[in-house]
C-alpha cells in the first residue's frame, strides 16, 4: 500500500506506473483504493463508478473498470457534504462528522471488495487517501492505516520533495504512528525530485536514524504526467507557451466534475486550454467556452452568475465565438435548471443561460452507461460515457448534437455555435477533435489520443523502473495467500 505523507504526493502516479511496470514484468497487477474522494469518475463495466484514478491504473494494468477497485467514493457537493457511493452506487449524501461515524459500518464491504480484487491478482497494489498521520481522524479509519491493520497490508510511505520539508515529513509522519502502525510501514519513497538526485544522499540517513526506515528510491520528477488525466481539480492547470492557434477557456467551477474531458484538447500541438479562475474573466480571444460538468448544478450556475461569466459568455457568443456545455455544463445552457428535491443541494430553481432552448429538472435515477454514438455535423464516432442525473427536455433537442442507438441526444443551437452534451469522453475520440478543431482552423493534423496515453505509461514505468527498487517493493509486498481473512 502506498500511503503519503500529504495530499497531492504523486501516489496515484506512483501506483499507475508500477502497475504497467510489474504488467510489463508479467504479473496480474490490479490497483485498489478503499477510498476516495473526487468528482472525477469513471462508469465501471458492472454499471457503477469509481475514481479517475483507479480508471487510469486499471489502463496501466490492463484490466477493466470495476467498482470493487474504489469501494467508496465521495463526491462532494458543498464544503461539508459529500454524496456516498459505495461498490458503485449511490447509498445518500452525508455531511463530514456524519461520514466519519459512518465508516466502521463501511469496513466490511471495503474488505469484500479488497478480497475480490485480490482473487485473481498476482500484486494488488493499493492507494491511500491524503495522509495517514492525520491521527484525529484515525477512529474507524478506512482510508489508509486503518484498512492496512485491517487487511494486513506492508506500507510503503511516498514524500514529495518538490514541496520542502521533505524529512520532516516523513519522520512527522512516522512519529504519529502507533507502535502497531509502523510495524506494517516497510520503507520510504521520495518523489519529484529536481536536480542532482546524489545531494540527497545524506538525509536518507537522517531519516533512517530517526524511523529505522530504508529508502525504495528517489523519483526524479516525470515531466509528461501532465500529458496523464488528472484526477484532483486543485492541480488542474495546463501548459502553453503561447504559441498556440486555437484558444480554449474552461471555467473552474466551485464543484466542477470529469474535468479529464479537457485534456485530449490540452493534448494538441496547436490547441491552449486556460482555465478560468474565479476573479478571472472570460478571455475575449477564445475562440471556445467550455462550461464542464458539475457536481452541483444550481450552485454552479450561481456562482456563474455572481463571477460574470454570464455575461462574458454571452458577449463571446455575440462575436460568433463557440460555446460547448458537458453534462452539467449542458444544463446551465438552457433557460430553467430546478432541483425541486434538493438532489445536488439546497431545493430550487433558477434561470440558465438561455443559449440552449431546453430546461431541466433534477429528478429521477442517476445514469451510469458507457455509451457510443455519431457527431451529426461530421459524421464521426464518438465514445464516451454519461454519468449524471436530470431529465431535460424542449424544442432545442429537435436538433441534436449526436445521434446515439438511433435517436438524437444534445443540442445545437440554430446558428451552430452553442453545443451542449451529457456525454462525456467526446473529445477522446481522435476523429470527432480533430473534425472539430478543424472547424476552428487547426492545420496540425493532430495527435493520435490514446496512443500518446499508452506510450506515456509505458515512459512512466520505465522512470519507475530506473530509479527504484521494484525487486525490493514486491519483496516487501504479502503473499496473497497470507493476507488477512476478510470474510
Amino acid at each position: 500500500m502506498v500511503q503519503g505523507t500529504g495530499s497531492d504526493v504523486g501516489k496515484s502516479l506512483l501506483v499507475a506506473g508500477l502497475c504497467r511496470a510489474y504488467r510489463n514484468r508479467g504479473l496480474a497487477v490490479r490497483p485498489f483504493k478503499p477510498q476516495n474522494m473526487s468528482n472525477n469518475a469513471a462508469v465501471t463495466i458492472d454499471g457503477g463508478e469509481i475514481g479517475r484514478a483507479q480508471a487510469l491504473q486499471a489502463r496501466a494494468a490492463g484490466v477493466e473498470l470495476s467498482v470493487h477497485l474504489n469501494p467508496v467514493l465521495l463526491k462532494p457537493q458543498s464544503d461539508t457534504g459529500s454524496q456516498v457511493v459505495v461498490q458503485g452506487c449511490v447509498e445518500g449524501t452525508a455531511q463530514a462528522r456524519d461520514y466519519h461515524a459512518l465508516k466502521p459500518k463501511l469496513l466490511a464491504r471495503v474488505l469484500d471488495s479488497f478480497a475480490i480484487t485480490a482473487r485473481d491478482a498476482d500484486l494488488v497494489l493499493v492507494e491511500g487517501a491524503g495522509s495517514p498521520a492525520e491521527v484525529n481522524l484515525r477512529a474507524g479509519d478506512i482510508a489508509n492505516m486503518g484498512f492496512a491493520d485491517a487487511a494486513g497490508i506492508p506500507v510503503v510511505l511516498a514524500a514529495d520533495i518538490e514541496r520542502g520539508g521533505v524529512l520532516a515529513s516523513l519522520v512527522g509522519t512516522h512519529a504519529l504512528l502507533s507502535e502497531s502502525e509502523r510495524e506494517l510501514v516497510k520503507g520510504y519513497i521520495v518523489n519529484k525530485f529536481r536536480g542532482d538526485a546524489s545531494l540527497f544522499d545524506d538525509a536518507h540517513g537522517v531519516i533512517h536514524e530517526h524511523t529505522g526506515l530504508n529508502s525504495f528510491g528517489v523519483v526524479p520528477f516525470f515531466d509528461d504526467a501532465r500529458l496523464l488525466p488528472q484526477e484532483d481539480s486543485q492541480s488542474l492547470g495546463y501548459k502553453s507557451d503561447g504559441s498556440e492557434a486555437i484558444k480554449i477557456a474552461a471555467l473552474r467551477l466551485s464543484r466542477i466534475a470529469n474535468f479529464d474531458d479537457l485534456d485530449p484538447l490540452a493534448a494538441e500541438p496547436d490547441v491552449a486550454v486556460r482555465i478560468i479562475e474565479p476573479g478571472e474573466a472570460v478571455p475575449g480571444d477564445a475562440d471556445v467556452v467550455v462550461i464542464p460538468g458539475s457536481k452541483s448544478t444550481l450552485a454552479d450556475l450561481g456562482q456563474i452568475r455572481a463571477q460574470g461569466w454570464d455575461v462574458d459568455i454571452a458577449a463571446h457568443h455575440r462575436r460568433g465565438g463557440l460555446v460547448v456545455g458537458l453534462c452539467g455544463g449542458f444544463q446551465i445552457l438552457g433557460h430553467r435548471v430546478s432541483d425541486p428535491d434538493g438532489v445536488e443541494g439546497a431545493p430550487g430553481d433558477a434561470e440558465g443561460l438561455g443559449l440552449l432552448d431546453i430546461e431541466t429538472v433534477i429528478r429521477g435515477d442517476k445514469t451510469l452507461k458507457e455509451t457510443l454514438g455519431t457527431e451529426i455535423k461530421s459524421g464521426e464516432p464518438v465514445r464516451g460515457y454519461e454519468m449524471h442525473i436530470g431529465e431535460t427536455t424542449g424544442p432545442g433537442l429537435e436538433n441534436p448534437f449526436l445521434e446515439i442507438d438511433g435517436r438524437g441526444e444534445g443540442a445545437v443551437s440554430v446558428d451552430g455555435l452553442i453545443m451542449g452534451s451529457y456525454v462525456h469522453g467526446l473529445f477522446a475520440a481522435d476523429g470527432f477533435r480533430h473534425a472539430f478543431l478543424e472547424r476552428l482552423g487547426s492545420k496540425s493534423g493532430g495527435i493520435e489520443y490514446d496512443a500518446q496515453i499508452e506510450k506515456t505509461l509505458d515512459a512512466l514505468a520505465a522512470h519507475l523502473e530506473d530509479h527504484l527498487d521494484l525487486d525490493g517493493l514486491l519483496a516487501a509486498a504479502t503473499p496473497v495467500e497470507g493476507l488477512r481473512a476478510t470474510g
